[in-house]
């Protein structure tokens, strides 16, 4: 029972990140105005959330292996209900700025030590619960937009102004004036509300990790991951190395469609905004849906066959996208295959990895600043080569040849992580 509480607030807790990482797109707008800067001044707000996001992945993985793993969660969601709390209230572009890289340096110390744990508490039973993480991070980005508009009420949408859409760009020049207070009340007190409530939420189960602390099951997890310090593939590094590829080439991937989808579709095609936001929605629905599902499917089929079969539709659907990019039909049944095919790799790779070698808390880390990396590196390149190069379709270009990367990764992977279990005559 205290195994599947355990999960529970682990799950409510990634649930609170994703509407935490998706709340910024309907809100910008207001954030924007309440700091006195545009939308496109204001790019330095993601970057410093991702590089928070890096460091609080390194933080988190060092500090996992030496310290008490629910006090560190607890504190880390502590500090992203500060951070949302105190967003609402920031009148200087500066003081935004940090606000949000401490909430990225929560995000990452979350993130891996989520997974860590759930590996550590399930060993070869993880899959599903690793899936269920992931789809309430799914969840949460799938509701956020929804939750803002209630909040805010009808506003400008908000796939309008996507996160890498403004990356990366000039800073600002005008300084704020000195006498310009950091914090005071918004004029939307909506804002407030849609912020508060969020942060309300975090701080809840935050309680809840303190309250695991209190119970001391650290020590069963500790116990169960020093069990598991024997599994340990031949080539260990190398493993990591590469899965370190994976995530940079899966996440960088993701977001450069998500993000660009929009700007793509409206300019390159032609679309109507309205059914260019149907199209990213799409891509979102499909994803959420299938990390549900895969909680199912993680119960009878093995993460290598989830991570070949999403790696085959991420190639079939890249490719039609690449062939027919033109083609309104062919990008609605694409986009929502991608979708679909993007949905179960990353918390796949997990669990298959954890049956060859241990994944420590350092080892996490290592991953997830892959995942950092190519969350910045890929949309950026990809904006920079999309503006020196507007008639073709670079956006595609990248999700394409990412997912042949992907897909060459992981046989690589396989070939690496068996080579000890042959050697001692067992099934890979």
């Amino acid at each position: 029972m205290l195994r599947w509480f355990t999960t529970v607030i682990l799950c409510l807790a990634f649930l609170g990140m994703g509407i935490a990482t998706s709340i910024l797109g309907p809100t910008f707008q207001d954030l924007a105005t309440n700091v006195n800067r545009n939308i496109s001044s204001l790019s330095e707000i993601f970057v410093g959330r991702a590089l928070g996001y890096m460091c609080g992945s390194l933080i988190g993985g060092v500090l996992l292996d030496c310290m008490n793993q629910f006090l560190l969660l607890g504190l880390s969601m502590w500090v992203m209900t500060v951070s949302t709390y105190l967003i609402p209230f920031c009148k200087t572009a500066l003081l935004l700025i940090v606000m949000m890289s401490a909430m990225g340096v929560s995000f990452g110390v979350l993130d891996t030590g989520g997974k860590v744990i759930i590996l550590a508490l399930w060993g070869d039973k993880s899959p599903s619960h690793m899936q269920a993480l992931q789809f309430n991070f799914a969840l949460g980005a799938f509701l956020a937009p929804l939750l803002a508009k209630l909040a805010l009420g009808p506003t400008e949408s908000a796939d309008n102004h996507t996160e890498t859409d403004f990356l990366p760009a000039a800073l600002n020049a005008s300084s704020e004036a000195a006498s310009d207070p950091l914090l005071a009340a918004p004029h939307d007190m909506n804002l407030l509300w849609a912020y508060a409530s969020l942060g309300t939420y975090i701080l809840v189960v935050s309680l809840h990790f303190f309250a695991l602390f209190c119970m001391k099951s650290s020590r069963q997890g500790k116990s169960t991951a020093s069990a598991q310090q024997s599994r340990r593939a031949q080539y260990h590094k190398t493993l990591l190395c590469l899965l370190f590829l994976l995530s940079f080439f899966y996440v960088g991937a993701q977001v450069t469609y998500t993000s660009y989808l929009f700007s793509f579709v409206t300019t390159h095609v032609g679309m109507e905004e309205g059914e260019a936001a149907g199209l990213n929605s799409i891509f979102w629905g499909t994803f959420t849906a299938c990390r549900g599902l895969a909680m199912l499917f993680a119960r009878c089929l093995s993460p290598a066959t989830m991570i070949v079969l999403s790696n085959i539709g991420s190639l079939a659907s890249c490719l039609f996208l690449v062939l027919f990019d033109r083609s309104p039909l062919c990008l609605w049944i694409a986009t929502s295959v991608y979708g679909a095919s993007m949905a179960t790799p990353y918390p796949s790779v997990f669990p298959w990895m954890q049956q060859y070698t241990t994944i420590s808390g350092k080892s996490a880390a290592f991953i997830m600043i892959g995942a950092a990396l190519g969350l910045m590196a890929i949309p950026a390149l990809t904006g920079v080569l999309q503006g020196q190069y507007p008639v073709l379709p670079v956006v595609l270009y990248a999700c394409f040849g990412s997912a042949i990367f992907t897909a060459v990764l992981f046989p690589m992977m396989y070939k690496v992580a068996t080579l000890p279990l042959r050697k001692g005559n067992r099934k890979g």
